[in-house]
């Protein structure tokens, strides 16, 4: 028997119509030789927004901790994270600098605490280039949003 953390790999899209409007997200997790694709989206939303919540998606769907490459084509997303940017806005008590205030809060901090118990590595990949989970997640997100019944984001300030 292995202690070794089982290897996850995670495509995360988020989509929004006329931003802000309608959103949705798009998750890929492949592991070994499963496979489980995640979609969903709410009335009223933000691209970004979607694009975090789907990062948190992907995590929140694995049952252990993992060893997880998240691949997004959000720069916002793998440049907060991995260079830091979140962790200093939630240090900062959410503000990016002395008059302004950090976007997203309630996303992020489920973001970090989601990562701290997996180890996480995040891949930027263009969008639209061809990459098949990518495309796929797009796809998901963008049907996701079209949804006749969507939830309210609650958290989401306009």
């Amino acid at each position: 028997m292995t202690n070794e953390l089982p290897q996850i790999q995670i495509y995360t899209d988020g989509s929004c119509l006329n931003n802000p409007g309608p959103g949705g997200y798009g998750v890929v997790l492949l592991w070994d030789n499963y496979r489980k694709e995640l979609s969903g989206g709410f009335k009223r939303t933000t691209n970004n927004r979607m694009e975090i919540f789907a990062v948190i998606q992907g995590l929140k769907a694995l049952k252990k901790p993992s060893k997880v490459t998240i691949y997004t084509d959000s720069q916002y997303v793998v440049n907060a994270v991995t260079k830091g940017w979140a962790k200093k806005w939630q240090k900062n008590n959410w503000q990016r600098n002395a008059k302004e205030k950090a976007k997203n809060p309630d996303l992020w901090q489920e973001l970090l605490q989601l990562c701290s118990q997996h180890q996480v590595n995040f891949v930027w990949v263009r969008g639209h280039s061809g990459n098949v989970e990518n495309e796929c997640c797009d796809r998901l997100a963008f049907t996701a949003a079209q949804g006749e019944y969507l939830p309210e984001d609650v958290n989401y300030d306009s």
